[in-house]
C-alpha cells in the first residue's frame, strides 16, 4: 500500500479460512494506498465481479473498455480468486492477460482466496507459476489473547461493560473465526438486553 508495485511482494496472494479479514485487508490496502496518493487508479473488486463484467463486455462488444477498466489500474485488488478457477476458461484467460499487462508495467496486484494456490481445483500451471514470482501467505485463526482483545474492543464500541470472564468464556469456547466471536458476543448482548440480564458466563452458556 506505501509502495504498489515497487516492493517484492507482487503479485501478494493471501489466502485463509472465512471469517479471519482477508476481505478487510484487501480493502485496508486500497483505502490506505488512495488516500496516500488519491491519483492512483485503484481497482477492488470480487473475482465474480471481473467475470461478470467481462460477459457483459463479450455480449455489448465492447471488451476494449473491459480491458482499459482493468488493465490500467495501478492497484488490482482481487477477492475470492477461487471463483475464478471453478468455471470460465475464457474468463481466466483474460485474467491471464490482464495480470500479465500489470505487472510488466510495474503496477500491484493483491488476491485474497480461500486457500493456498496449489489447493485451488482447476488452476493452471502458468497461473500457479506467477503467483509464485511475488508473496503467497496465509492468514492464521488468532490466538487466545487477541480473540479476548477483539471482544473487548467490540463491547467498548457498543459502550458495554465486558467482564473478563464472560470474554476468557467466548475466547476459548470459539476459536474458528473473528465473525463467529465477533457474533457470539452480539448475541449475548441482545440476549441480555431482552432479559435485563447481566452479562455473564451463565448468560453465555445459553447463547452460544
Amino acid at each position: 500500500a506505501t509502495s504498489p508495485g515497487k516492493t517484492q511482494f507482487n503479485p501478494l496472494f493471501i489466502f485463509g479460512g472465512v471469517g479471519l479479514g482477508k476481505t478487510h485487508l484487501l480493502h485496508a490496502i486500497g483505502n490506505y494506498a488512495h488516500a496516500n496518493d488519491p491519483l492512483q487508479n485503484v481497482v477492488c473488486v470480487p473475482s465474480e465481479k471481473f467475470m461478470s463484467d467481462f460477459i457483459d463486455s463479450l455480449k455489448n462488444k465492447n471488451t476494449a473498455d473491459f480491458r482499459r477498466l482493468y488493465r490500467s489500474a495501478d492497484i488490482l485488488l482481487i477477492d475470492d480468486i477461487q471463483f475464478m478457477f471453478m468455471r470460465g476458461e475464457h474468463t481466466q484467460t483474460e485474467f491471464f492477460h490482464t495480470f500479465n499487462e500489470i505487472h510488466q508495467n510495474g503496477k500491484q496486484i493483491v488476491m485474497t482466496c480461500d486457500s493456498p494456490p496449489e489447493k485451488l481445483e482447476g488452476l493452471e500451471e502458468r497461473f500457479l507459476s506467477r503467483f509464485q514470482w511475488g508473496l503467497i501467505t496465509s492468514i492464521e485463526p488468532p490466538d487466545l489473547e487477541t480473540r479476548i482483545a477483539i471482544l473487548r474492543q467490540k463491547a467498548e464500541i457498543n459502550e458495554i461493560s465486558l467482564p473478563h470472564d464472560v470474554a476468557a468464556f467466548l475466547g476459548n469456547y470459539i476459536s474458528s473465526n473473528v465473525r463467529d466471536l465477533e457474533g457470539a458476543l452480539i448475541h449475548l448482548m441482545a440476549y441480555c438486553s431482552v432479559h435485563n440480564a447481566e452479562l455473564s458466563v451463565e448468560a453465555a452458556t445459553l447463547v452460544v
